[in-house]
């Protein structure tokens, strides 16, 4: 821990001093101030949207922050050449990606602390000037739903690394995290639908069904932890979906880590 520590603070600092994270700040300020506006535009669902569109900001604004600024932590070291420098000292390379990682989960929960503190407001003010369209209206989901958002960032800040430790720049680590982005938020209905293609009509090759099975194993399922919906409407979430939820997660985070740091361990630097 003595080693991992300062990467990790060095690696929160270059975070923060990154100019990215205040335009995507502002951006999602901005969002959270227009839910006041927006959210009494739709008199008959005030809550649900209000709900709904403050913890769809923290999620929208996580994910720029993972795309622009986490990547470009890892990258950067790798494209300046400046690892070697780190590397020249007594750490190892699983020791450096571990600090590394620890140091953009920090910025990750600084974020979404400052951001989540907005989006509680805003419900807030919401609730305050509509007080009889939040009939099954729910904190603790809400606050759920926040810490399922940040169990998902930091997950895909996981897989960033394991990209990043063999990709040659940070666009195919950009590229390949996106892809698994979008495989992972929706590869679960897909992965109902190719298995049970009577129900809407349409025939689905059996080898197509073993595509689709084999990238619902190896992508993250990121929509298991999607939960906006059931903070919005006032659903309860039950306490084994939770602990399933956030074993999943940080299983799956453990062991993208570990590969990824079998292989930058292997890996040989021009």
């Amino acid at each position: 821990m003595t080693v991992l520590w300062p990467i990790a603070v060095i690696t929160f600092k270059e975070g923060i001093r990154n100019r990215a994270i205040y335009g995507i700040s502002i951006f999602a300020l901005l969002l959270l101030g227009a839910n006041l506006l927006i959210s009494s535009m739709i008199m008959q669902e005030v809550g649900k949207v209000a709900v709904d569109m403050a913890l769809s900001t923290i999620s929208f604004a996580g994910l720029l922050l993972v795309l622009f600024v986490g990547i470009n932590l890892m990258a950067k070291d790798l494209d300046k050449k400046t690892i070697y420098m780190v590397l020249s000292r007594p750490i190892s390379r699983p020791q450096y990606i571990l600090g590394k990682f620890l140091g953009i989960v920090l910025l990750i929960l600084a974020a979404i602390s400052i951001l989540s503190i907005f989006a509680i407001v805003s419900i807030f003010m919401v609730k305050l000037s509509y007080p009889g369209y939040f009939p099954r209206f729910s904190w603790p989901l809400v606050l759920l739903a926040i810490s399922f958002i940040t169990i998902s960032l930091i997950l895909l800040s996981a897989l960033t690394f394991l990209f990043a430790s063999f990709s040659s720049t940070s666009f195919i680590t950009l590229v390949l995290t996106i892809i698994s982005y979008i495989i992972g938020q929706s590869i679960s209905d897909v992965k109902a639908l190719v298995e049970a293609p009577q129900a809407v009509g349409i025939k689905v090759s059996s080898v197509t069904v073993k595509v689709v099975q084999a990238a619902y194993y190896i992508f993250p399922n990121l929509s298991i932890f999607d939960i906006k919906t059931q903070a919005a409407h006032g659903l309860p979430i039950s306490l084994a979906y939770i602990f399933w939820a956030v074993s999943y997660g940080v299983v799956y985070t453990a062991l993208a880590i570990i590969v990824a740091s079998l292989i930058f361990r292997r890996r040989e630097f021009p």
